[in-house]
């Protein structure tokens, strides 16, 4: 017997049938403020937060291979991508409450657990019980500032981040890795100050110190023909030797938190 047309479903829902997957439904609001219902995901922004989370595992998988130089390569790569999920979305119009808890659930895995686990293989290793209660110091901070972002999302001045960023404590400590091991340098032998730079790493993440975010630059208007001329020059410094001048730009940017907060209160007791 034959169906006519108010028999059959859309393509779509028998594919549904046959999985045992329930389709994603989200709650916003449209421009007039009436809320509206999405079904599905944005496939764009997260091929994106997909492939940073590959690279965060990819990661640890080398790690634990003792393949130092790959895993820290590769959580730089993860920074590349999560910066562009997020600027995607935002150019294409394409946000949304799954990207964004998505993209957290990522941070975690490429910039929380990945680093930690990098560390540790290397270096943290060797002190033993001390070395993984640093790691997972780490972890827990890595943990808690995402969680405290995504709660400050709206209520803070979008041109600072609270507290270092879960990416930059990453560039601080896979940039460690990658360039002492680059020159065959062991773990081992400076265990004590990879201990105090990830534990260092680890509480910044949850301080109260202000970092600049860059959320304000404008990558969409003119800018002059010698900004093309600087960005190549960047590039130019940055591949001459990828280790170092990363670790460099990453320290330098990890202490410029705190030192933005001393000259405050030093100007603050000179008032």
């Amino acid at each position: 017997m034959s169906e006519g047309p108010e028999d059959q479903k859309p393509a779509g829902d028998n594919l549904e049938s046959l999985l045992p997957i329930d389709e994603h439904i989200e709650e916003g609001q449209d421009a007039e403020g009436r809320k509206v219902r999405h079904r599905g995901i944005y496939l764009l922004p997260n091929l994106f937060t997909t492939a940073n989370l590959f690279a965060g595992f990819y990661s640890i998988i080398n790690a634990m291979n003792g393949n130092f130089y790959v895993a820290a390569a590769a959580v730089f790569v993860a920074m590349v991508l999560d910066g562009l999920d997020g600027r995607v979305a935002r150019l294409t119009n394409t946000q949304s409450a799954f990207g964004a808890e998505y993209d957290s659930l990522s941070d975690m895995v490429a910039f929380g657990v990945a680093p930690a686990l990098l560390a540790f293989e290397w270096a943290l290793g060797s002190m033993g019980k001390v070395g993984w209660m640093v790691a997972f110091i780490y972890v827990a901070g890595a943990a808690l500032r995402l969680a405290r972002f995504n709660t400050q999302i709206g209520s803070v001045d979008k041109r600072y981040f609270i507290g270092l960023a879960s990416p930059a404590a990453a560039g601080v400590v896979a940039g460690t890795v990658w360039a002492f091991s680059d020159f065959g340098i062991k773990g081992s032998n400076m265990s004590f100050a990879v201990a105090l730079l990830v534990a260092a790493a680890g509480c910044l993440m949850v301080s109260n110190i202000k970092y600049y975010s860059f959320k304000d630059l404008d990558l969409k208007g003119r800018v002059p023909f010698v900004a093309i001329l600087a960005v190549v020059l960047v590039f130019a410094v940055v591949f001459s030797d990828p280790p170092r001048i990363l670790l460099l730009i990453f320290l330098a940017y990890a202490f410029s938190g705190p030192i933005q907060y001393l000259l405050q209160l030093r100007r603050r007791k000179t008032v």
